[in-house]
This record gives structure tokens, sequence and C-alpha cells, in this order.
């Protein structure tokens, strides 16, 4: 494995902590990250020093959060790439049901990793989007996550916006903030698809489910973040480490991008 010391000075979880501070967060907060551990330049610890120096930040009365998907848990016709057609049948009767406590999460992060198997941490049920948190009122926020319901009402994600919860993009643009979509289920009639994933039952019997819900598209995120941070004056910028970050309040992000969306994607006319 390669290890770039590229970065001008090591951080560690003192100096994280303080430019945490310096960039606004708050004792007793509950901030919902997604990161890059990369980004930060080298780390003494890794991702061990980085959940420690948020939670430092955070005190014992907040609550760290991050999205820890299972983005491989659905049908193998939608994986990119996708895996020859023949295989399809097995892997459809192959791959294991959802565990909390056991399916790791996918494509977001050696941080997001730290924080699901952190001791005490609590994860929600569903079985390809769900969350995981560290923290007091971790359990309350987690308890409600619907299988077709990936990221609207009835998911920690609302949770998180009713308890006035904070987004921070450590290192990531806004492609990856996962609040803009539960903003996809308050436009009116939004769009809906198929999705299909391996769940246990209670008894622990393994099942091949279908379900339908909205289709989720953050294609134009970017976008609806930069305009966000243009016009709300609500996004607090700075440097942890060697990345850039940003930081915004999710109930004043959804509603803006409810807008947004109402506004940018539009049926064209026919």
């Amino acid at each position: 494995m390669l290890i770039n010391y590229s970065s001008p000075t090591p951080q560690t979880r003192a100096s994280l902590a303080g430019d945490f501070r310096a960039l606004g967060i708050r004792a007793g907060s509950i901030l919902l990250i997604h990161s890059s551990l990369r980004s930060l330049g080298w780390v003494s610890g890794g991702a061990l020093a980085v959940v420690q120096a948020l939670l430092d930040v955070l005190g014992p009365d907040g609550v760290l959060v991050v999205p820890s998907q299972t983005a491989n848990n659905r049908d193998p016709s939608s994986w990119q790439p996708a895996p020859p057609a023949d295989w399809w049948p097995a892997i459809r009767e192959s791959l294991p049901g959802f565990d909390p406590a056991r399916t790791p999460s996918v494509q977001v992060g050696v941080i997001t990793e730290q924080v699901r198997t952190w001791p005490g941490a609590v994860r929600s049920g569903h079985p390809q989007s769900s969350f995981a948190a560290i923290g007091p009122r971790a359990a309350d926020l987690m308890a409600v996550h619907r299988t077709e319901c990936h990221l609207g009402e009835q998911s920690p994600l609302a949770a998180l916006e009713a308890a006035g919860a904070t987004t921070l993009l450590l290192g990531v643009d806004f492609d990856k903030a996962t609040a803009f979509h539960l903003a996809e289920y308050r436009v009116p009639t939004p769009p809906r698809r198929s999705y299909a994933c391996a769940v246990l039952d209670p008894d622990g019997e393994r099942r091949w489910i279908d379900y339908q819900d909205v289709a989720l598209d953050d294609r134009d995120f970017a976008a609806l973040g930069g305009d966000f941070e243009r016009d709300s004056g609500l996004v607090t910028a700075g440097r942890v480490g060697a990345a850039w970050c940003r930081m915004f309040p999710i109930p004043d992000a959804v509603a803006y991008a409810e807008k947004w969306f109402i506004q940018q994607r539009r049926a064209p006319a026919g």
C-alpha cells in the first residue's frame, strides 16, 4: 500500500479537533458526515483518529452519523459495470441477506466503517441505504427506516431533519450530500422505480425481495449545492487538515432543494 507523506505536516487527533472547532462544529450537535480520509492529508491514526477528533468536539451529548450504505446489495443487472448476464441468477440466489451488525458498508469510505463498527454504534435497518450513529440519541434517530423508503419520510434522514442536524462534507463535494435526497420525496408525484435486494427475516431466513420507491438521482446535486451555497448564506466553508470542507443545516438544505427540484427538474413541454 502506498503511503502519502506529501502533506506539509501530519494531521493528528488534536489538530483535527482544533480544525473542526474552527469550522464551527459545536458540542452537543447532531452531525451527518460524508467524508474522504485521503483528502485530509496524512493522518496519524487514520480513520480512528478522525472519529476520535469528531467525538472529542461533539462531546458526550453530541451524535455522529454516517451513511452506511450497501450499494452492492441490489440486482446485479444494475451494477456498474454489470457482471455477465448468465451470472445474474446465481448472484440473486446467493447474495447474503442484509444484517445490520455484520454487513459492511460499501463505497462510502473508511471513516464510515470506523463509525459503523464503533462500540455502541446503532445502525438503521435498510438493506441498501442504512445509516449508523454514535451518541445518546443514536437509537431514536436510527429507529425508523422502512424498506420502501430509502431516504424519505420514514428514514433516519427525516429524523435528522426534524432534529435540526447538520451535514459536514469532509473533503467531498455536494454530489455526496445525502440530505438533498429527502427533498426528492417531497416534490409532486416524484418518479418511482423498482428495487431489489437480499434481506434477512426476523427468524434469520434469507429472502430476495422486490419493491417500489422513489427514483433517486444525484446527478444534479453539484449544481444544486452550488446554488444553495450562493443563495442561502448558510454554508460554512473552511479547511480541516488539507481538506476543503462545507457544513450546512439539513432543514434549510432540504427546503431549498425541494423548491430547486420543482423549478429545475420540470418535465419538458410536450
